[in-house]
């Protein structure tokens, strides 16, 4: 009989964490002084739990990085270079998604499609195949799976839930021709799944992912979803958010009790130079071995953020990382990261 696959989430022991870091070629080149001390956050404080992957784009990527890196003390040791050449730096939309059956571990390499053709990504969606061809996850066998699906749109409770949104995973710019019914199945038999809780509402203004579920709602444990509230009427977001947080309050997790909703504060409006509203979330956090990864904005929202995430992670340390710089691209601390489960690095 065939081994049932088993997504873990991301609670789970981890082996690393992957980073596609930014360059001069990709579209932070306007601002590369400012995005790469985040990256070079992020890794370091990765690095004090678990090993990071990073993805360069040529040799001399990989020199600039690793010296970048040692210089903020980080132990070389927990660094592993890989090179692939990228359009962009969002890493949960382009990085494998890793499946456990029994003790075997399988990567999972979807398609990716720029967010439903939205900009280029011929790229990136070679990453996760050339950094296999270069060894770095080990044995473990990278299968092609003739779907576009990204990581920052689905979330598991590793009890078969599967979390998403239907503005994403049901935009016809995905998977044209594929209903409900027959996504359903395809992901079941991928990711072992049995349940799918699907908000039709939520969304976030300068979000171009069509409503990123990792921008929203997120399980902290099969119990527990911190999600996105808005307390503002006056806000453009209010009524959205409102709708999507009496959804949230109607599912019950896999046991059948309702979910503890934990609500995330909200940061004041961010805007870039053209005076575009940007997408601020602290529910795009990163659980790591033993912390919690949380994007901060400068602002006076940050501390509140991560006390209620202290709560939802008794245990984990709470650390806050300034993400101001990465909201100018449309995504966040999440965004550019994607777990490695136990096992592959």
């Amino acid at each position: 009989m065939p081994c049932r696959p088993y997504l873990p989430p991301e609670w789970a022991p981890q082996s690393g964490v992957m980073l596609t870091w930014p360059h001069a070629k990709s579209d932070w080149a306007p601002i590369l002084g400012a995005v790469e001390p985040v990256f070079t956050d992020i890794a370091r404080q990765i690095a004090r739990f678990e090993k990071v992957l990073i993805a360069c784009c040529d040799d001399a990527h990989r020199t600039h990085i690793a010296a970048r890196l040692a210089a903020a003390g980080v132990p070389a040791g927990r660094l592993v270079f890989g090179i692939a050449p990228s359009n962009d730096t969002w890493a949960r939309d382009h990085g494998p998604i890793t499946v456990q059956c029994q003790d075997e571990l399988t990567l999972l390499d979807f398609g990716f499609n720029g967010w439903g053709g939205k900009y280029a990504h011929d790229l990136d969606n070679a990453i996760t195949p050339a950094l296999y061809r270069q060894d770095v996850f080990g044995k473990s066998p990278l299968q092609a799976v003739n779907l576009i699906l990204e990581g920052g749109s689905i979330e598991v409770d590793g009890s078969g839930t599967l979390l998403t949104t239907e503005r994403c995973l049901l935009a016809p710019t995905r998977n044209p021709g594929v209903s409900r019914e027959q996504l359903e199945k395809k992901l079941s038999e991928l990711l072992g799944l049995n349940r799918f809780l699907w908000l039709k509402h939520g969304y976030l203004a300068g979000d171009d992912t069509d409503s990123h579920i990792d921008t929203l709602a997120r399980l902290c444990d099969a119990q527990t979803i911190a999600y996105v509230a808005c307390d503002d009427p006056a806000d453009e977001h209010y009524r959205e958010l409102k709708a999507m947080e009496a959804e949230l309050k109607n599912f019950t997790a896999a046991d059948g009790r309702p979910y503890r909703l934990v609500p995330l504060p909200w940061p004041q409006p961010k805007y870039d130079d053209d005076g575009g509203r940007m997408p601020a979330t602290y529910a795009n956090f990163l659980i790591i071995n033993g912390a919690v990864l949380v994007p901060t904005y400068e602002d006076a929202a940050d501390a509140v953020a991560l006390e209620r995430l202290r709560d939802c992670f008794p245990g984990r340390e709470i650390i806050g990382i300034d993400c101001l710089p990465l909201i100018w691209q449309h995504g966040s601390l999440h965004c550019v990261t994607m777990q490695l489960p136990a096992g592959v690095l």
